[in-house]
């Protein structure tokens, strides 16, 4: 299926690996120009490098904190205009809401809720002049199902989606949309990494705490992160105009709620 995008500049940030790599991967796949961003220089660098030789396309690499001014202009900087933008970004670690102080708390929302929507302040009304835009905001599927050890990336999520569904709605016109995806559990090194942190926490193997976790998903499975990735190009595919202020929540079947 060609998604139309061919020639499209599109930025993906935190996207050295995991979720964000499988979704830059597949815009490059559909022809977009590329702009990748990570903390790593060395890791980032090697990423684009893989996704040049996988597709043969345009990448660019901006290292660096996307909360910081300086990083989000770079990143803007690096294409002459902005098609496309993924947010995404590391959410904080599992901790007893107890022990959240003041300082954790304005970096969980500077890092999953303000950073994100600086950078849409950044390239909407680029979007709307030229009457094409794709914005999809990787969140948490603890936006619809909050789980304890969580709470600061939830509530965080939760205000990055209440924020930008009026926002959504007031550029629809223009055929610039926004969305939001929901990642369940995929193989990724974060996954693999909470598994052995609840592993040696209740001193278990990682192979065990993985299987209890992969025997409570409907599908028996976790989520490839091809899938997700593929799932983002589509969102941002010339087909998708139609598609707006939405979250996609992809889990395997474990949210059992009809809305």
């Amino acid at each position: 299926m060609d998604l139309g995008l061919r020639g499209r500049n599109a930025i993906v940030c935190a996207s050295s690996a995991g979720l964000g790599r499988a979704c830059a991967l597949e815009l490059a796949r559909a022809g977009c120009i590329l702009v990748i961003n990570g903390r790593d220089e060395a890791s980032l660098e090697g990423a684009a490098e893989d996704i040049r030789k996988e597709t043969g396309a345009t990448v660019h690499a901006v290292a660096g904190d996307i909360s910081m001014r300086e990083v989000q202009d770079a990143l803007i900087a690096a294409v002459q205009s902005v098609d496309i933008l993924v947010n995404n970004n590391g959410g904080p670690p599992f901790r007893d809401f107890r022990t959240v102080d003041r300082e954790a708390l304005l970096a969980g929302v500077v890092g999953n809720m303000a950073t994100p929507i600086e950078l849409v302040q950044k390239v909407i009304d680029g979007m709307v002049e030229r009457q094409f835009g794709r914005i999809v905001n990787i969140t948490s599927a603890s936006v619809k199902m909050p789980l304890s050890g969580l709470d600061l990336s939830s509530g965080a999520r939760a205000g990055l989606t209440g924020f930008l569904a009026g926002v959504a709605r007031s550029v629809a016109h223009a055929n610039v949309t926004i969305n939001f995806l929901l990642p369940g559990a995929f193989d990724t090194r974060r996954l693999r990494s909470g598994h052995q942190v609840k592993a040696e926490n209740l001193g278990l193997a990682a192979e065990a705490v993985a299987n209890q976790s992969r025997e409570a998903i409907p599908a028996k499975r976790f989520g490839d992160p091809s899938e997700f990735g593929a799932a983002c190009a589509f969102l941002c595919s010339a087909q998708a105009g139609y598609f707006t202020g939405q979250s996609l929540l992809i889990d395997g079947g474990v949210y059992s709620g009809i809305l």
